[in-house]
């Protein structure tokens, strides 16, 4: 059996109550989202917990809480946080720490990965930490994977250890289909690890599990999330040229299946409100430069609006950071949910997922809370 067949065939139809969809094609519970207010689709949070200069670890933490509970109380629909590695610049190398975290001070809102890094991990580790967070907060976690090691290869190197360091991307359906058949507790007869069991887990009884999204930035996961009848979701904050094409790709692959009866598709997007152009302008900048310090080799924490605005960029540098701000939904609360609709409207996505990066925790908080306002989003209480 391929790893494709094997693991749309792995107990793809629980939901997040612990039961089975007879239908055969409904829609996983908690994947589909609700748009509130004027937003043009559903509206979520990708958290990458920014860490900038003259701050910490902690304070950013804390940030996160506080976006989180924002979230929740104005109907945004879930929260993911990305997994990174040897970043000063960001604090999210361990995802499934932040959401336990996130989780206690929350209720409602859907917390997830966007995403773990498979090959970073064996699968069986990975189905217990979910496993842990789904008995935590059951019916509220989504399990995001990604095939990119999230980092550099000296670091995915030290993360796998021994015996691990150079293997390859094309391990990835393989890896997935091991960890469904740990989520779902059915290996078969004669397996090795038919007597192994992901503990929480189906093991102790009827039990939920996360449903798996596959991420990706090119045409490979799109399709394999196409293929196995998944939720898909698509880096177009770092690489806006490919989601079209990715997009395209998973539409035309997507086989129905016990979780979808139809694609689903969310596009992680850049983006920053703020009460003026100029300030808005002046947070993305730090990004920006952040970003280019790390694609030069010299990553550290996110630099303040001021030191952005005084670094002597070249031209090349300067055609860099251009670039990748263009690609920034920024600006008055307005501007954003307008540039927003535009972005929607374009690729059909299903769901927008919000990573607004900058310097600062508060304007990154505040970002949140103004495209809410803007979009009259509801204040559903704490």
């Amino acid at each position: 059996m391929s790893e494709l067949s094997d693991a749309r065939g792995t107990g793809q139809g629980i939901d997040g109550s612990g039961t089975r969809d007879g239908a055969g094609g409904g829609d996983h519970d908690g994947i589909r989202g609700t748009a509130r207010g004027r937003a043009p689709v559903p509206l979520s949070v990708l958290d990458l917990v920014t860490v900038g200069a003259g701050s910490t670890a902690h304070a950013s933490l804390r940030t996160s809480a506080a976006i989180a509970r924002l979230a929740e109380s104005r109907g945004y629909h879930r929260h993911w946080v990305a997994e990174h590695h040897s970043m000063p610049g960001v604090a999210s190398s361990s995802p499934a720490v932040i959401l336990a975290h996130l989780a206690a001070h929350t209720s409602r809102i859907r917390l997830g990965s966007g995403g773990v890094m498979l090959p970073n991990h064996a699968p069986l580790a990975v189905a217990e930490q979910f496993g842990t967070l789904e008995a935590l907060a059951p019916g509220r976690i989504d399990l995001g994977l990604g095939r990119a090691p999230g980092t550099d290869g000296n670091t995915a190197a030290a993360l796998r250890g021994p015996g691990r360091r150079d293997e390859a991307v094309d391990e990835f359906p393989r890896q997935l289909a091991e960890l469904i058949r740990f989520l779902d507790d059915d290996f078969p007869d004669g397996h090795p690890y038919a007597r192994v069991h992901a503990v929480p887990g189906p093991v102790q009884g009827p039990a939920g599990r996360p449903p798996v999204w596959l991420l990706g930035s090119s045409g490979f996961s799109a399709r394999l999330a196409g293929g196995l009848g998944l939720p898909f979701a698509y880096a177009h904050h770092f690489s806006p040229a490919g989601t079209l094409p990715a997009l395209d790709l998973y539409r035309q692959s997507f086989r129905p299946s016990a979780v979808l009866d139809a694609p689903y598709a969310v596009i992680g997007v850049a983006a920053l409100a703020a009460d003026t152009a100029a300030e808005a302008r002046a947070q993305v900048l730090t990004g920006a430069l952040s970003m280019l310090r790390l694609r030069s080799g010299r990553p550290g924490l996110v630099p303040t609006p001021e030191e952005a605005a005084a670094y002597p960029y070249t031209p090349l540098e300067r055609e860099f950071v251009d670039d990748r701000l263009a690609s920034v939904v920024h600006g008055t609360p307005d501007e954003v949910t307008a540039g927003l609709y535009d972005l929607a409207k374009r690729t059909g996505a299903d769901e927008l997922m919000l990573t607004a990066n900058a310097h600062s925790g508060e304007a990154r908080l505040r970002s949140y809370a103004l495209v809410a306002d803007a979009y009259g989003m509801p204040d559903l209480g704490a």
